[in-house]
């Protein structure tokens, strides 16, 4: 299971929520199957709706995988 304050933990030079959507896009893709937001991120630039987008790029790498 992917949690999001392991991977702020461990990817602690990340700076915007862009490169931490990449970095959840890039997980999802190595196989992860399952994800927990439980914090929230505290880039300046992240936006209102960030649960959804988190969940969003998550799953449509899922999505991907199983076509």
């Amino acid at each position: 299971m992917l949690w999001l304050s392991e991977v702020l933990l461990q990817n602690y030079e990340l700076n915007t929520f862009a490169e931490l959507t990449d970095v959840i896009r890039d997980k999802a893709a190595s196989g992860e199957m399952f994800f927990r937001m439980d914090v929230k991120p505290t880039y300046p630039d992240t936006p209102d709706n960030w649960e959804d987008r988190l969940e969003a790029v998550f799953t449509s790498v899922l999505d991907e995988q199983r076509r």
